[in-house]
């Protein structure tokens, strides 16, 4: 029978963020999915294909590789006659342009030469001249092609080089026999200037025109009638199925853009991620009440969640990664580590189904994550040493791969078919698990959880916290240590936290250090309070609690570990205070608060047991005989006053717990107090 009821009725202010959060986790992972099918039929050429058999729901085209459309485009460009027109008027004006100029004659040359300029004008336009950029780019592509002459409404297929470009003409111009005598002559007269294009590039006929003869390759190569086999599990992809696959995935992408389509889609996933979000928390809610009630507790699993749905929707929305190389069972390791393992199995089940809804090879997917889970919880109880998470990591991927294995041999026909690269991938996962270790860090400052590492870190004597108490208060910190001890055997008989308690132990009254001549263990000879009153002394005593958690908040220790310190007397009473001051003012009403402690009660198993262990150790130090009766008497009458007095009321600690705590109390005490052998003197001779 459990001896707490701790749960209070939640305010609405907490049911609301508890509701925004559960909403929260819904609508992101709704934001995050992708709603295609680009990526869930990948397949590469020369691989197995790793997805079931894959049937033709329709009928659709199977379209050429882009490379193969490119190819016939471009033998198709390459037979294309751009369109050019004629320019007539560009001769008239230019030769006439000529004469002007030169009316008086050209310089340094004979009157006839403008007649014969004029004449070589006239027959270089004759001929055709293209501008020089034009030329040059039709030239570069192919210098035998052939273009098409507009003349009115006729269109004539001339070669290329049947014209001049602007460059060529003047060139033809100055090298002319007649020209050669005064060449110097005429190259200052700048005849380039009465050389300008006459036939024109046609840019609008000519891009009709390539465009007609673009829409004139066929982007298809047949069809693939609906119920028709596409590829086999396990089938090597060859090129023609390889076209095959990306032609339905096109033309399923091309129906899938309907709009009623899109929004059943969206329906469903709705309804499916609502399901399993809600269940998840009223797996909370009914069933680890301790970590619903606390903000961080429920805010980490949630976040995790969220964050590994974030990375699966982006490896699936990138085709260079897969998802087995995301380490999914880091989270099983963080939720086993700062809460149970019950808990984690869950929330690792939650978010493997909540991936899975994003990928084509759901089942696959599934049982080699959720295997890898289980092994992640079994495999790592307690993390102490680094080397637990490498052999945590080591177990998972080899149970992965295994697993993955079995399911290949399952559905493959040929054990050739099987695709190695899902293997290296789990590898890969294998490997990125071993930065849970650093990451733990990350989530103990963002979410406040405590792990076992840290605990040991603050156990450690070194520590400056505990190295002033060892100076300070000798005494105090050598209770601390027993009460340590015993507290940690009684942790793991009842299967409890043994290294949180132990630490809590060490730290539980490092208040004492503000005033330690005033606690019985640091006294030599004198007794300070002998001179003070009964409330003075309470109080002083008393301090210690609130001292020690000024103490803890200045060394920045963490809440879990404050909550021993103001537990570990509960709302008790300095009982030996208390009662003189009864005994001295019988008829006088008593404040029982200045003799209280500010508590609160344990609410914790660990903390329970720190004050039992505290409670027992104290009091064992003032047994006049320490006989295996007495020991038995005193254990008996410390917890079942403890028990009696309410403290446990607030805890879930149980009457199995209590029996087991006093046993592990009662057995070590008889072997801290034993009784030794006296050693006999030796007698001398007379």
């Amino acid at each position: 029978m459990a001896l707490f009821s701790q749960k209070e009725d939640i305010s609405w202010q907490d049911l609301l963020i508890r509701s925004a959060i559960v909403i929260g986790t819904v609508v992101i992972i709704l934001w995050c999915m992708p709603r295609d099918s680009r990526n869930y039929l990948y397949a590469e050429i020369g691989k197995p294909w790793k997805y079931g058999d894959l049937t033709a729901p329709f009928d659709f085209p199977v379209y050429k590789s882009e490379l193969k459309v490119k190819q016939e485009r471009d033998s198709i460009y390459r037979l294309f006659e751009p369109y050019f027109s004629i320019d007539l008027s560009v001769e008239n004006s230019q030769v006439r342009k000529f004469l002007e100029q030169y009316d008086n004659g050209m310089p340094n040359l004979p009157d006839d030469y403008i007649s014969i300029i004029a004449n070589r004008l006239h027959r270089l336009y004759q001929q055709g001249i293209i501008s020089a950029p034009d030329y040059s780019q039709l030239a570069y592509k192919d210098t035998a092609r052939t273009i098409r002459i507009v003349n009115g409404k006729r269109a004539t297929s001339i070669a290329l080089k049947a014209f001049y470009s602007t460059k060529s003409a003047y060139e033809n111009l100055i090298n002319d026999p007649m020209m050669a005598p005064h060449r110097v002559a005429l190259q200052r007269c700048n005849l380039n200037n009465f050389i300008v294009p006459n036939i024109i590039y046609d840019k609008e006929k000519s891009e009709t025109e390539l465009e007609e003869l673009r829409r004139s390759v066929p982007l298809a190569n047949g069809v693939v009638q609906k119920g028709q086999k596409i590829i086999d599990r396990g089938a090597i992809v060859d090129e023609a199925k390889y076209l095959a696959i990306e032609s339905f995935r096109k033309e399923y992408e091309r129906r899938g853009r309907d709009e009623t389509q899109l929004k059943l889609t969206l329906f469903g996933e709705t309804i499916y991620v609502s399901l399993i979000v809600i269940f998840f928390t009223l797996y909370l809610s009914l069933f680890r009440k301790d970590y619903f009630e606390k903000l961080r507790s429920i805010a980490m699993p949630y976040t995790l969640i969220i964050i590994f749905t974030l990375l699966t929707a982006l490896m699936v929305r990138n085709t260079f990664a897969h998802v087995f190389m995301l380490p999914y069972a880091m989270l099983a390791i963080f939720i086993r580590i700062f809460m149970d393992s019950r808990t984690a199995f869950i929330t690792h089940l939650v978010m493997v189904l909540l991936c899975a809804s994003m990928l084509q090879h759901t089942f696959d997917f599934v049982i080699v994550e959720a295997t890898a889970g289980m092994v992640a919880i079994f495999s790592l109880r307690e993390l102490q040493y680094r080397s637990q998470l490498f052999k945590t990591a080591l177990l998972v991927t080899i149970s992965s791969m295994l697993m993955h294995f079995a399911y290949d041999l399952m559905t493959v026909s040929d054990i050739e078919r099987i695709d190695m690269s899902n293997y290296n991938y789990l590898v890969i996962n294998g490997i990125l698990l071993l930065f849970a270790y650093p990451l733990l860090y990350l989530l103990e400052k963002t979410f406040g959880f405590v792990t076992d590492i840290t605990l040991i870190e603050l156990n450690n004597t070194n520590n400056p916290l505990l190295q002033r108490m060892s100076e300070l208060t000798p005494g105090t910190f050598q209770h601390s240590i027993q009460v340590g001890n015993l507290a940690a055997e009684i942790a793991k008989k009842i299967g409890a936290k043994s290294q949180l308690v132990r630490t809590g132990a060490m730290y539980h009254d490092i208040g004492k250090m503000t005033n330690p001549v005033y606690f019985t263990e640091n006294q030599s000879s004198i007794n300070p309070h002998d001179g003070m009153s009964q409330i003075d002394s309470a109080r002083i005593i008393i301090s210690h609690v609130t001292e020690g958690l000024k103490l803890a908040e200045k060394f920045n220790l963490p809440t879990v570990i404050r909550e021993f310190i103001s537990t570990h007397h509960g709302q008790g009473k300095t009982k030996y205070f208390y009662v003189n001051y009864k005994n001295e003012h019988p008829d006088d009403p008593v404040d029982d608060l200045l003799f209280t402690y500010p508590g609160p009660n344990p609410f914790t198993r660990e903390q329970a047991i720190l004050m039992m262990a505290d409670s027992v150790e104290a009091a064992s130090r003032s047994l006049p005989d320490y006989t295996e009766q007495n020991i038995r008497d005193l254990v008996n009458r410390i917890i079942d006053g403890l028990l009696a007095d309410g403290f446990f009321r607030d805890c879930p600690i149980t009457f199995r717990d209590i029996s087991y705590a006093k046993t592990v109390l009662i057995e070590k005490l008889k072997t801290i107090y034993h009784a030794r052998v006296s050693y006999p003197e030796l007698k001398q001779k007379e």
